[in-house]
Formats: C-alpha cells, sequence, structure tokens
C-alpha cells in the first residue's frame, strides 16, 4: 500500500514551489515542479502496487 502520507507531503511542497516560481514569473519552472511532483507520486503508487501482487 502506497504511503499517502508521504505523498501528500510530495505534493503539497511541489504545489508550494510551484507557486513561489509563479510569484517570480517563471512558468515552466512551475509546471515542471507539479509535473516532476505527479510522475514520482505516480511512479510511488505503481511501485507499491507491484509490490503488493509480488
Amino acid at each position: 500500500m502506497p504511503d499517502y502520507e508521504t505523498l501528500y507531503h510530495w505534493m503539497v511542497n511541489a504545489a508550494e514551489d510551484a507557486l513561489s516560481a509563479l510569484e517570480s514569473g517563471n512558468v515552466w519552472d512551475a509546471k515542471r515542479l507539479l509535473v516532476d511532483a505527479e510522475r514520482r507520486a505516480e511512479d510511488a503508487v505503481l511501485s507499491a502496487g507491484d509490490q503488493a501482487r509480488a
């Protein structure tokens, strides 16, 4: 089972960093931060699912 608390922290931290980037006018950095966090969380969920089936 995925550690949803950790996933939540990853996403919230990415959102906060993205907001800071937007405040500085760095739209592409903000997008990259959010996409990277989403991929990291998705990978963690998929890995946890693979381990549960093993």
